[in-house]
């Protein structure tokens, strides 16, 4: 029997198992077998090269990547045109785009790699329609924007199906990770702790906890959990290779629904209603628009200026900070500048929102907040040579100089002798 054959059997299983404390265990194992199940064709899936396919092998760019999901004819070419100018063919037709298309939005001095991914079907994650690769895009990005059609989404779903889909193979939406602990041994058994009460996981915690791990081969190991969570979430921690992923709902073609049905899907969570054709909340590429905004925030993007001392900031280029990728802290902003810059760091001096008086001296772990100025004070010969490490940064530089040195002089030597 295959390993589809067997999620099925199991999923009808769990269909037809009524949820009470006596079959809390039989279920909480079930889960446990599933998410293997599954985790094994996300395996078969990667192959022996772990390669990415043809036509999906984008380069990151920008200060961070969203990915555009949806179902065919939708509208995602057309919505990528207005947010990155990119042109993209778009026409009446399903599959009209079979290849990973990529795009730059330009917004508030930043730039936000934009992928249009063929469309995907139900089933998708199993590999029908090439959703295998459209989802492996999907992990690779910062943020997912779900496209729909507002006039198909009341008869055929499109919103559960696409979850379901991203959530079969380990993406987890608009969720955070749970707060637990999770350490594997080598003896000693499993132990499980809360410092909350456990109000999914049935009367006896530490029994379901060992019951789901001895599915993984896990005999040892200590696991301590810092609020209520549930079978799935458990499942999910002894996994560890889940992404969790900010999503935004993008209900395209409300010109074709009434305003009865659009005010119902407009309060629907993480959901924003508009029209590309009819520019209802979208706009030019190089203009501010609800949905360009609401991207913006999803991904948590923050702009630093920065100002060297004596001179005014500059306020034309600002140094985009992802919540995301690396944070938005003044260790993250000078990671980002410069790698030296973090390792001769003083302090720092921060004019703005995030700053109790102006400027205010910080340290390279106050958080920073949107359009913050901030002044990088590096430290003087004399404080570098009371460094630990001095001498062999020292050392360091002196055989790289001379390394590129000995190099040029072994490479004119060879020019010579021809």
């Amino acid at each position: 029997m295959g390993a589809m054959e067997k999620i099925k059997e199991i999923e009808a299983e769990m269909a037809r198992t009524q949820k009470n404390k006596a079959t809390n265990y039989h279920l909480g194992t079930l889960k446990a077998k599933l998410a293997k199940l599954r985790n094994e064709l996300l395996v078969e899936a990667a192959g022996p090269g772990g390669g990415p396919s043809e036509g999906f092998d984008v380069a990151r760019l920008g200060d961070a990547r969203v990915a555009l999901i949806g179902f065919p004819s939708v509208g995602k070419s057309t919505l990528q045109c207005k947010l990155t100018g990119t042109e993209s063919e778009a026409a009446a037709y399903e599959f009209t785009t079979l290849t990973c298309i990529p795009g730059t939005m330009h917004y508030k001095g930043g730039k936000v790699q934009v992928l249009d991914l063929p469309g995907i079907i139900e089933g998708a994650a199993h590999g029908k329609g090439r959703g295998k690769e459209v989802i492996a895009c999907a992990r690779n990005a910062d943020a997912i924007l779900i496209v729909l059609d507002a006039g198909k989404e009341g008869l055929n779903r499109h919103r559960e199906i696409l979850e379901s889909e991203l959530e079969t193979v380990g993406i987890r939406l608009n969720q955070r990770p749970p707060d637990v602990t999770f350490n594997k041994k080598s003896s000693g058994g499993v132990r499980f702790a809360s410092t909350v009460p456990m109000t999914h996981l049935g009367p006896d915690p530490q029994a379901l906890a060992t019951r789901i791990m001895r599915e993984y081969r896990i005999t040892s190991a200590d696991m301590l959990a810092r609020e209520d969570i549930t079978v799935d979430q458990l499942v999910d921690v002894v996994l560890g290779n889940r992404m969790y992923k900010p999503c935004l709902y993008f209900y395209n073609k409300i010109d074709t629904i009434t305003i009865e049905e659009t005010d119902k899907l407009a309060r629907m969570p993480h959901s924003l209603v508009g029209s590309v054709a009819k520019k209802y909340n979208i706009a030019e590429p190089l203009e501010d628009d609800p949905l360009k905004s609401m991207i913006w925030d999803y991904l948590g993007l923050t702009r630093i200026y920065t100002k060297r001392k004596g001179q005014q900031p500059d306020l034309a280029e600002p140094v985009v900070l992802s919540a995301i990728r690396k944070g938005t802290t003044v260790k993250s902003l000078c990671q980002n500048v410069s790698s030296q810059m973090l390792r001769d760091f003083n302090f720092a001096m921060v004019w703005g929102k995030s700053a109790k008086h102006s400027p205010q001296r910080c340290g390279v772990n106050h958080p920073l907040e949107d359009q913050d100025v901030v002044q990088i004070v590096t430290k003087t010969n004399a404080q570098q040579r009371q460094d630990k490490n001095y001498q062999s940064m020292v050392q360091g530089f002196s055989d790289k100089y001379h390394k590129k040195k000995f190099d040029a002089k072994k490479k004119k030597q060879k020019k010579l002798q021809r």
